[in-house]
């Protein structure tokens, strides 16, 4: 089909609840997508930071194709073995908890909010969140998310939830009483704007949450599985959490979503508390496993640290250049280029001229790259940004 061809498929069948870059992509590979027409896109923000090993990681790839000629799902009254060893892997990797599978961030957050709830005493039924925060578009995930622009049309929310600003931490104790049942977090907003914690502040809250009998919930959904140099962002600020989300990057670009929760606390979530018809299928086990043992026998977690520093230089020297850039924030490849302007014009020139960047809250640039990233790609975006910034006067 031809690029019109399909957009006109989607015109007519498809649900118009997403704003649509008049593209159509046919492959990915690497660092690259393609499109219809033959055009070669450098991806720097590859499936919504869903591919975190780039497209079609072969390691992932092979583990999909032989799981598929074996056994694709089987509902969770069974074990399998695929399940278990994703578990496994990233308990080993975090804090030693176990998890819970289902299909995405929004539910991995719906599934903490509700242990959190059965964990603590029947008079916590609030949650404190930050302002700029992003958890979901559930009811409860979106209640959870800050941002009026997303409770637009959906009020009454769910009830319970109090917010707070990012990185304050007399606003949180302010706002820290017996009923609070768990504060939830980003270690790094992402939707927010690459807005990274102080260390301070999770360090009081994890001191808040202990004095209080509450529960702390780290949502990693977009940090986690390395994008910051290290398995978890939370390894930054030395703190470890009650609970922790996991989405995105988990699966290579399959679909699957995790919550992990200390020992004490996943014991809670007894049968019938909650579950997941898809959740922990084969499939996406398989692909997790897959992308685990990438990040390890690639060096991943290395390479998302120097090139994270190598793009961080780069994007400064660029802020020498053109007054439009403020600063540049984040941590390893999770990167923020604020700008004292729009950036929605300055992300659809890119992509004329074979970018694929990502502007959130109007003025930041985002650019998460695939961990398997390169200098070469990087000084590639980077000269794209630059003769966008300067035929744009900026």
């Amino acid at each position: 089909m031809t690029t019109e061809e399909t957009i006109a498929l989607f015109d007519k069948y498809v649900i118009a609840n997403y704003s649509r870059l008049r593209r159509v992509i046919v492959k990915g590979q690497g660092s690259y997508c393609f499109d219809a027409e033959g055009n070669k896109i450098l991806d720097m923000f590859p499936g919504w930071a869903v591919s975190g090993i780039g497209h079609c990681h072969p390691k992932v790839v092979a583990a999909v194709q032989k799981q598929a000629g074996e056994l694709l799902h089987v509902d969770n009254t069974f074990y399998t073995e695929q399940q278990g060893l994703l578990a496994k892997l990233l308990s080993e990797r975090a804090f030693g908890g176990k998890s819970f599978f289902c299909n995405s961030g929004a539910e991995a957050n719906e599934a903490a909010l509700k242990l959190a709830r059965l964990s603590t005493s029947s008079e916590k039924y609030k949650f404190i969140t930050a302002e700029g925060s992003f958890h979901g578009r559930t009811f409860a995930a979106v209640t959870a998310t800050a941002q009026p622009k997303y409770h637009e049309g959906f009020l009454p929310l769910v009830p319970g939830f109090v917010y707070v600003p990012f990185n304050d931490i007399k606003a949180l104790e302010s706002a820290f009483t017996d009923e609070v049942a768990a504060v939830m977090v980003e270690p790094i907003q992402g939707e927010g704007g690459i807005n990274v914690a102080q260390k301070e502040y999770l360090q009081a809250i994890r001191q808040l949450c202990d004095e209080k009998g509450a529960v702390m919930i780290l949502d990693e959904v977009q940090t986690g599985m390395g994008r910051t140099g290290k398995w978890f962002a939370y390894q930054h600020f030395d703190v470890e959490p009650d609970i922790m989300t996991l989405a995105k990057a988990l699966g290579g670009g399959v679909a699957i979503g995790a919550m992990m929760a200390r020992e004490e606390l996943a014991a809670k979530l007894v049968p019938g508390k909650h579950a997941s018809t898809f959740g922990g299928n084969c499939l996406a086990c398989a692909a997790g496993v897959a992308v685990i043992e990438a990040i390890e026998e690639d060096n991943l977690l290395e390479n998302a640290v120097e090139m994270g520093q190598y793009a961080n230089e780069k994007l400064n020297e660029l802020k020498q250049k053109h007054f439009i850039i403020d600063h540049v924030r984040g941590i390893g490849l999770m990167i923020g280029i604020q700008l004292k302007g729009p950036g929605a014009q300055i992300v659809q020139k890119c992509l004329d001229k074979g970018l694929r960047i990502n502007c959130t809250h109007d003025s930041v640039l985002r650019m998460m790259p695939g961990m398997i990233v390169t200098k070469e790609q990087i000084d590639q975006a980077v000269d794209i940004i630059d003769s966008v910034l300067t035929e744009s006067g900026k």
